[in-house]
């Protein structure tokens, strides 16, 4: 597993990372969220050996980064914040030179970088140098070398940043199936990435852990959890409201919709479509939330909650 004890970084006056502790096991995509400058990349090139921490360690599969970090840094495919790579080089021979670094020759390194080759989709911009890609080309070849080696730690920062809907599909596709016997870290601002592919998130604020659980645990704590969403004619605001369990209506009249919110651990969808049939209501459009993350998220890093 990959263990983060007390996990501590500052910069002069600042405090990036504070006191940041928890647990991951093979088989989970841990999805790391959090607003810009909450620390979320400094976590990750802590957790890579790349930064040194203030204080505290962290050990991947055993090795602690701090003072066995070569051996921690061979079990880690990492793909860094932007992707860099060497520019002037092109893609063939950027994933030849990893290849090499992580110590492959002959026949196996040829057979590592068409693995990773065919994984992303890369062939028909190999012979380009690396400047003159696209922004979702640079992304997949970052992913490339990061998964090259096979290795049983995969720490992503941003993985889709810059890439169209059809090659996100691909990429979380791909995160899938490589998560099935390795650990997965995904670094992300982007909510819809956890829903996607993560099987548990950690929200970060101010460098602090703030929340921890599954996207459905944590699409639990928003107040539209369990709420209904009613699309059609003739609706009753004051009828929705004055059933058990209904804490308030949201009325949308752009969409003709209104919200009927419950309260905290209340289903009030069964008492909704009764009153529907009872009163006859030409409803279109009927939907019960598992919860919105994004306003979770937006609660638990503007300090608005415990």
């Amino acid at each position: 597993m990959i263990e983060i004890e007390k996990l501590t970084r500052r910069f002069a006056q600042r405090t990036a990372v504070d006191d940041l502790s928890f647990r991951v096991q093979p088989g989970e995509v841990l999805g790391f969220l959090g607003p810009n400058g909450a620390g979320k990349s400094t976590t990750m090139k802590m957790l890579t050996g790349f930064l040194a921490p203030t204080s505290g360690t962290a050990r991947i599969l055993g090795f602690d980064i701090r003072r066995q970090t070569l051996q921690a840094q061979r079990l880690i495919g990492y793909l860094p914040e932007g992707a860099p790579c060497y520019g002037d080089m092109r893609v063939a021979g950027f994933l030849g030179f990893i290849a090499e670094v992580r110590g492959f020759r002959g026949a196996e390194k040829r057979r590592r970088v068409a693995a990773a080759v065919e994984r992303l989709e890369l062939e028909k911009v190999l012979g380009q140098s690396i400047d003159t890609l696209s922004k979702g080309f640079k992304r997949r070849v970052g992913l490339a070398q990061a998964i090259l080696h096979e290795p049983p730690v995969l720490i992503l920062d941003e993985p889709t940043d810059g890439l169209d809907p059809n090659q996100k599909h691909q990429v979380r596709r791909l995160i899938g199936d490589l998560a099935r016997d390795r650990i997965v870290i995904i670094s992300t601002h982007i909510l819809e990435e956890v829903t996607a592919v993560c099987s548990r998130a950690l929200i970060i604020a101010a460098g602090r852990l703030v929340a921890d659980g599954t996207p459905l645990e944590l699409e639990s704590r928003s107040r539209y959890h369990q709420a209904v969403t009613l699309v059609g004619e003739g609706l009753e605001q004051n009828a929705l409201a004055a059933l058990p369990g209904v804490a308030g209506i949201e009325s949308n009249p752009r969409e003709g919709s209104l919200t009927v919110l419950a309260r905290p651990g209340e289903v009030i969808f069964p008492q909704v479509n009764a009153l529907i049939h009872q009163r006859g209501w030409q409803v279109r459009e009927l939907d019960v939330e598992r919860g919105r993350l994004d306003e979770v998220f937006r609660s638990l890093t503007r300090g608005e909650a415990a």
